[in-house]
């Protein structure tokens, strides 16, 4: 199922020992590949429709959906015959349901998946389905320290991994109350791959700036009531509150910090699984966020990034003029993963999975030239003809390390008011600082 399917550009004359060669290949071919064409590239995109995360799963969707649009546009511009289909399956926010999907995916011909979202379905899916398949899979929101560990060779991702984000938060929470030293920090979030690692950073970064962290308080997110658990959080008022959270579970929290009558949200830092744009839309009560403050992994400003700034200004405007859901957080990270797929088939000049991810980390980053995504048909040209290329993506440089993590990112500080996100400042951040 895994064999080589060489992607190739037409040639005028061909010698009839080659016309031999060439049938008997199409025909050892289909006896293990049933009808499949050897020149097209399935992309799955597994992405969260229902469940905690289902705010972001149809911009997401849409993102995936104009990926593959460009890509074929490229490609056919090229000349390289390679037709990219996209299939999708929801994840439900549930890894049983994520693994059925991968599975189902990969079944139906996906030789590259992009996906999961939530950090608790990336993780079994890597293990249990893609890297025994040998299928690379790059997820879009997935930042759970952990992941790094993985290192199977098939896992990726374009978002960074909470280490680093864990940290900036904790940098932010500093400077926001004139330093953490000496200071009580209440720090909570849900039970799960992602929250559980992201706490566990917070402690360890806020301890380590002389800061006295308060939990961190583990909660179920399938909980019917937070009542005991938010009277936990706020307790002995602290200076600062931090909460990792996904909207749907943050929709039945918040109301029990605000029934404590002792809970500030002006207080409260967050991050990227509670950052959608319209707070009530989402199911959330307004007021349990008002003046809340916190990181998300966005796209860049410009400066030292200017030539991904120049590619998210160009997918913003494409993103717009396309009709259905508006932006979200991770829908050009999930766009990036997406074009990752492709253009490693390109570059492998193959449609196999394992042929894939080992094009994924070269293609991401130094030395080869560097392109963005209106410039895809200059790059899958070079990258056909086996030149070097670097995608610095419309997230930003991706530049993945051989774990395929980011090695750097920009985050976006934000904030809420009345009920409606809104940017402060945008930074910069690598996995050195």
């Amino acid at each position: 199922m895994n064999e080589r399917r060489n992607l190739v550009r037409p040639r005028r004359f061909v010698r009839i020992a080659s016309v031999l060669a060439l049938a008997a290949l199409i025909a050892a071919a289909a006896s293990g590949c049933g009808s499949k064409s050897a020149n097209t590239l399935t992309v799955g995109d597994i992405v969260p429709l229902t469940g905690d995360l289902a705010p972001f799963g149809p911009p997401g969707q849409k993102a995936a959906r104009l990926a593959v649009q460009q890509a074929n546009a490229a490609l056919k511009q090229d000349g390289i015959k390679l037709t990219v289909k996209l299939d999708d399956a929801d994840e439900q926010t549930n890894p049983a349901a994520a693994v059925s999907a991968a599975r189902k995916l990969i079944s139906d011909g996906a030789s590259c998946i992009a996906g999961a979202w939530a950090s608790s379905d990336t993780i079994p899916v890597s293990k249990s389905v893609a890297s025994r398949e040998h299928i690379p899979q790059i997820s879009p929101a997935s930042t759970a320290a952990t992941i790094s560990t993985l290192n199977n060779g098939y896992i990726f991702r374009t978002s960074p991994s909470d280490k680093l984000q864990g940290k900036l938060l904790s940098e932010y929470v500093n400077t926001s109350i004139g330093g953490v030293k000496g200071k009580l920090i209440s720090v909570a979030g849900r039970n799960d791959a992602y929250g559980q690692g992201f706490v566990a950073r917070l402690k360890e970064v806020l301890t380590g700036m002389g800061a006295k962290v308060q939990g961190p308080l583990l909660y179920d997110p399938n909980a019917a009531s937070y009542d005991s658990e938010a009277a936990k959080i706020v307790a002995n008022s602290p200076s600062a509150l931090i909460i990792i959270d996904f909207p749907k579970t943050y929709a039945k929290v918040g109301p029990a910090l605000l029934r404590t009558g002792k809970f500030n949200p002006a207080k409260l830092f967050i991050s990227d699984g509670l950052a959608v744009t319209d707070v009530a839309k989402e199911g959330m009560t307004p007021a349990s966020l008002n003046g809340a403050r916190g990181t998300n992994p966005s796209s860049p400003p410009g400066g030292t990034v200017a030539t991904s700034a120049a590619a998210e200004a160009a997918f913003d405007k494409l993103y717009k003029s396309s009709g259905g859901p508006g932006r979200q957080t991770f829908d050009s990270e999930n766009f990036d993963a997406v074009t990752l797929c492709v253009l490693g088939a390109v570059a492998a000049k193959s449609t196999s999975g394992a042929a894939i991810a080992k094009q994924i980390v070269p293609v991401s980053g130094p030395p080869g030239k560097t392109y963005t995504w209106p410039q895809e048909a200059a790059m899958f040209a070079a990258a056909h003809a086996g030149q070097k290329v670097n995608y610095d993506g419309v997230s930003g440089p991706l530049d993945l390390a051989s774990n395929g993590d980011p090695t750097g990112a920009t985050y976006e500080i934000y904030s809420y008011v009345n009920g409606k996100q809104q940017e402060l400042k945008k930074v910069f951040a690598t996995s050195g600082g």
